[in-house]
């Protein structure tokens, strides 16, 4: 059946405003910071199938893992003989079928037409009190909390009060619940709005448009591959630890251009460790895929379509395609960053005038947990912070943002210390983190944080400290990360990068400070009038622009000294 090309612009519209609509209902009926503030969720629909057909534009990295999670959650219960039916909601998160980690609770629900499955809809949010042990990280799969295979959370549009008292009773914070129900909430609405269209259209006619958009995509996609030029280029890069040991883990790749298609072939990569870092499969094509579409064709719609022209070659038992039950937690935030620097390393050798330097290299993600001495509650606090994003040929990097993977939110200081007990002594940009170039890598940024009259306990998961964000076409290197608490005003105690049941004491301060993006270019080849609007803007100091960038700034007036930065330049 032919689809007319008008038509199909406006099916690919009202199926992606219907994810929007999702995310927005969930997003506005959660309760915790973390979801409702920081929006660390993301709402899809699907074809009768699971194949993915259309993403809200939330996480990178939830797009590249939802495809992979919903078919396999169908295929369980076909597997399990579980009949689905009208008003039906599946509960998920084992890592080794939804590909992401436990602390990922995904919704799914099929959307039923005239007896029959027409479509399917989803959702995925991040919850803050899903395992964690309080005195070191997990070396395996039971070690990261309750991992629930595909369970009925909704039978015939009722809650099963059973299920829901199941998942309560292993976490220590309300929010949890509560923030199930959202993601139930905006099933229903994704449910609604389609049986809308199935009642205008036909059901035949959506599912005919869903799976075109698919196809579409692809060619899309194709078309982008063919133009560049047929090359195989390799790229390592290492991660600092697995949290119960410090020694490097490689991520190695190759990537080769054929005609249409793309091969990444990540032969070479280190084993799974024993730490948490280790990447399921759904994880590492979902980088693949983020970067292909990313680098060749960022308007393509962002559907199962991206993955067609894909070829991941990750070997089993490896770091990136790990084997039950490997420890998985810290894959979503320190992997997968890795994973894209590594491809991105690649893409280097084939299209050199697209690629970015290194950003942050992590989420950057802590933990804070505890009793409020003030209500006698259980309470946990999770946050992503952001980095400096890599320079390109043509740009600096982004300041203090969240790169590739993650594109959460800010969560707000006053956001923050409403909701627990917590204070923040210190939120801002730091001066010289910049990887410097002819066009800079972005700034990092620092938080210091005090927990107010109780002991809580402390959990991290960053990079880049060591191995610091490399530069391109000699570009620098941006500032690495740091991560320590505070005694007082001098007494300075070092973390570790990924770091587990450190107890913050009161009076404690937490302190992170991450890291920025590299730069691209000879830094002395930089335009001193955006030099001194770095310096003015309190990015660079004016001791780093005369030394790195032979720029000359008069401190009281921050005007360029033009006589003697050309006699620096020489």
């Amino acid at each position: 059946m032919s689809v007319d090309s008008t038509r199909l612009e406006v099916m690919k519209n009202a199926f992606f405003s219907i994810a929007e609509e999702m995310g927005a209902v969930l997003i506005r009926a959660a309760y915790s910071t973390n979801i409702k503030d920081r929006r660390d969720c993301s709402c899809a629909i699907y074809t009768k199938h699971g194949e993915l057909a259309a993403q809200a534009e939330h996480i990178p990295l939830h797009l590249g893992i939802m495809p992979s999670a919903v078919k396999a959650i169908l295929g369980y219960c076909e597997e399990e003989s579980i009949e689905l039916n009208p008003g039906d909601a599946l509960l998920c998160n084992d890592p080794f079928i939804t590909g992401s980690h436990t602390w990922d609770l995904m919704v799914v629900s099929p959307v039923f037409h005239e007896g029959e499955t027409a479509a399917v809809v989803g959702n995925l949010a991040h919850h803050a009190d899903i395992g964690e042990h309080k005195g070191h990280v997990a070396v395996e799969a039971l070690d990261e909390g309750i991992r629930i295979p595909p369970v009925k959370l909704v039978k015939g549009g009722v809650l099963d009060s059973e299920i829901l008292g199941l998942v309560k009773s292993n976490v220590r914070v309300e929010e949890v619940g509560r923030d199930l129900l959202a993601q139930v909430g905006s099933n229903v609405r994704g449910a609604a709005r389609l049986k809308e269209m199935f009642a205008r259209e036909g059901a035949g006619e959506v599912g005919t448009h869903m799976e075109e958009l698919i196809r579409y995509s692809g060619r899309r996609l194709e078309s982008a591959i063919s133009r560049l030029p047929e090359k195989r280029a390799s790229f390592e890069d290492y991660i600092e630890g697995d949290g119960v040991s410090e020694e490097l883990v490689k991520i190695r790749v190759t990537v080769a251009v054929e005609g249409p298609r793309i091969t990444m072939d990540f032969t070479g990569t280190d084993p799974q460790t024993t730490g948490p870092i280790n990447s399921p499969l759904p994880v590492t094509l979902a980088c693949a895929g983020y970067v292909v579409k990313a680098l060749l064709d960022p308007d393509v719609p962002s559907n199962e379509g991206v993955y067609h022209p894909l070829q991941t070659v990750a070997p089993e038992g490896s770091l990136v395609n790990a084997s039950y039950p490997a420890a998985v937690a810290y894959a979503n935030s320190v992997t997968c960053m890795r994973i894209v620097d590594v491809i991105l390393g690649a893409f280097a050798e084939i299209t050199p005038d697209r690629i970015c330097a290194a950003s942050t290299g992590t989420m950057n993600a802590l933990n804070i947990k505890g009793v409020d001495p003030n209500s006698g509650r259980f309470y946990g606090y999770i946050e992503t912070y952001a980095g400096g994003w890599g320079a390109m040929k043509d740009m600096d990097g982004l300041d203090a943002t969240h790169t590739h993977m993650t594109n959460t939110m800010n969560a707000p200081v006053e956001a923050i210390e409403i909701a627990y007990p917590l204070r923040i002594h210190r939120y801002g940009v730091i001066m010289d983190s910049e990887g410097a170039g002819k066009h800079r890598g972005g700034v990092g940024i620092t938080r210091e944080i005090e927990a107010i009259g109780h002991t809580a306990t402390l959990g991290g998961r960053g990079d880049r400290a060591r191995i610091k964000p490399w530069g391109m076409e000699g570009g620098h290197e941006a500032r690495g990360s740091r991560y320590y608490k505070k005694h007082g005003n001098n007494d300075v105690v070092s973390i570790p990068s990924k770091f587990q049941g450190v107890l913050l004491s009161p009076g404690d301060r937490i302190v992170i400070e991450t890291a920025g993006g590299g730069g691209w270019g000879d830094p002395k080849e930089r335009d001193p009038e955006l030099v001194r609007s770095d310096v003015v803007n309190g990015f660079i100091s004016v001791e780093r622009a005369r030394e790195i960038y032979h720029v000359v700034i008069d401190e009281h007036t921050n005007a360029v000294d033009y006589v003697k930065t050309r006699d620096l330049r020489g």
